[in-house]
Order: C-alpha cells, then sequence, then structure tokens
C-alpha cells in the first residue's frame, strides 16, 4: 500500500485543528473534500481515526497514533529545510505523564530519570486530580498516570495499575541539640506533629495505631500535597508524617532528622497505564527500570 501524504497532511490539519471547518479554511478547500480526503485515508490505512462526540471530532487510538507518526513525519520535512538551511534540529519522541498533585515531586522526578538526559525524547510533565489524570489517559491526552492509589479496573475503563515502589514512612523533624529519643507513639501527647490528609493510606494507617494505643495527637496541620509536607516540615517545631523519598535531599542535607521509622506503614507507588493496542514504548521501558530497582 502506498501511503498518500496529502492525505495524510489533511488528517493532520484536521487533527490539530480540532474541526473540519476550522481545518478546510486553514488548508482553502472545501469541507466536503477534507471530509472526502479523510475517508479514504481511513480507508487505506483500515482505521477510524475520529469518531463525533458531543459534535465533536475526538481522535481514537488508532487516530492518536496516526498524529503522531504525521507529527514526525512533517517535522522531520521541517528538518529538511533547516538543515539545508544550516540550522540542524531532530526528531524527537513525546513522552506525556501525568501525576497526582500530592505525590511527590523527588518521585516524579526518580521516575523519568532514565529519560532526562536522552535528546531524542521530549518530556510533557502534569499534574491534577486523579479523575481529571485518568480521563486524559482514556482520552490519550497522557501516556501514564503516576499516583500513590491504585485504580479499580473494570470492563470499561481498562486501566493497568503497575506497583513500581513501597517505601517505609518515617516522622522526621528539624535537628535539636540534646534531644532524646523519640518514643512512638507516646510522645505524639505532647509533640505536635504534621499529617497527610484524610484521604492518605498513610495517615489512615497513622491514626489506626494511634487509637489502639489510646494517644490522642496534637495535630500541628493537614495538607494534601507532599510538597507543602515537606516546606512546613522546615518550618515548623514538629514532627512529620512523610515516606523518606519527600525530604531525602533534606535528610541528607541535615536540615532535617528522622525521629521514628514506622516499618508497618508503607507508602506505594503506582504507574497507571490504559489498555491500548499502540502503547508508548517510553513507558514501558520506565516502568521496568523503577521496578527493578533496589
Amino acid at each position: 500500500m502506498f501511503l498518500n501524504y496529502h492525505h495524510l497532511r489533511y488528517f493532520w490539519a484536521i487533527a490539530h485543528e480540532g474541526s473540519l471547518t476550522s481545518a478546510a479554511q486553514k488548508m482553502n478547500v472545501a469541507q466536503s473534500a477534507l471530509s472526502i480526503q479523510l475517508r479514504h485515508l481511513e480507508e487505506a490505512l483500515g482505521q477510524s481515526l475520529f469518531v463525533r462526540k458531543n459534535r465533536q471530532l475526538v481522535l481514537t487510538e488508532a487516530g492518536q497514533m496516526a498524529l503522531q507518526y504525521a507529527d514526525s513525519i512533517f517535522r522531520t520535512g521541517e528538518e529538511l529545510v533547516d538543515t539545508l538551511q544550516h540550522r540542524s534540529r531532530k526528531t524527537r519522541q513525546v513522552l506525556r505523564v501525568g501525576a497526582v498533585a500530592t505525590l511527590s515531586r523527588n518521585f516524579q522526578w526518580e521516575f523519568v530519570k532514565p529519560l532526562r538526559n536522552r535528546r531524542d525524547v521530549e518530556l510533557v510533565l502534569r499534574s491534577g486530580g486523579v479523575r481529571d489524570l485518568t480521563t486524559q489517559l482514556r482520552n490519550h491526552e497522557v501516556d501514564v498516570v503516576l499516583s500513590n492509589h491504585a485504580l479499580r479496573r473494570d470492563a470499561e475503563t481498562g486501566h493497568y495499575s503497575h506497583l513500581l515502589a513501597e517505601q517505609e514512612v518515617s516522622l522526621v523533624a528539624r535537628p535539636t541539640s540534646g534531644r532524646r529519643t523519640f518514643r512512638f507513639p507516646e510522645d505524639c501527647r505532647t509533640t505536635p506533629v504534621i499529617l497527610p490528609s484524610l484521604e492518605s493510606d498513610i495517615r489512615s494507617a497513622f491514626d489506626l495505631i494511634l487509637d489502639q494505643a489510646g494517644v490522642r495527637p496534637i495535630i500541628a496541620a493537614e495538607v494534601d500535597d507532599m510538597a507543602m509536607l515537606r516546606v512546613l516540615a522546615l518550618r515548623i517545631k514538629a514532627v512529620a508524617l512523610v515516606p523518606k523519598v519527600v525530604v531525602q535531599d533534606e535528610l541528607r542535607a541535615g536540615l532535617l532528622v528522622e525521629r521514628f521509622r514506622l516499618s508497618s506503614i508503607k507508602e506505594r507507588f503506582y504507574a497507571i497505564t490504559p489498555s491500548r493496542t499502540f502503547p508508548n514504548p517510553l513507558v514501558k521501558e520506565l516502568i521496568a527500570h523503577a521496578s527493578h530497582k533496589d
């Protein structure tokens, strides 16, 4: 089969413009002609590239894959012109990573570490709520979502939750001179504690331990953002409940110290991927790397 690049260019314009009308105006062709060319391309590829939802054209999975190739093809054409004009450019793969806003930034950074110095890869990092990010995953707007919660898999969504790592959590605090050993859970009666929000799994486990011990803690703050929890740990005279990855730099620098390690409580980190016919190969590479780390 010979690929008609005129048809591909029309598809590329429709995908980026978001509608036949806008693409037709930009390409200076009749909308009916554009529709016919799109149908010819779909017939040649044997795949539907768009579906209509609420009177809008939405890319199918095959359409999303075709768009990535089209972007690469037309970017390569631009490179040809730039190269002949002595301006070198390189084609790059794109990986779009969504991360739950409450997730440790350090963990996110470690996850993409294998790709950080790859000149052939462009990283797009997004954050948001679980519902918004899973919608983006379903619509092919991100390739993987990082979360500290596994998602329930059902016939409609088809998401997979890959366990990447699990870490013990600790109570950390600013260093003080002459401090004695922290007695857990007893000292939570008199020492202020900075805690994750009630929606957190590690908060639930922490509360259960204190409840069983009959200890009512002094709560200095509750936050749903690990970055803010780290900031408060540095500024407030209190102990903070965190996975060590959140404050690893501060621990190394001596700005914070571990007061007590709660070995029975684990923070789990997941990569959420969709069930796709054409998955981004970079996702598999990152998951394999994270899953095999010591």
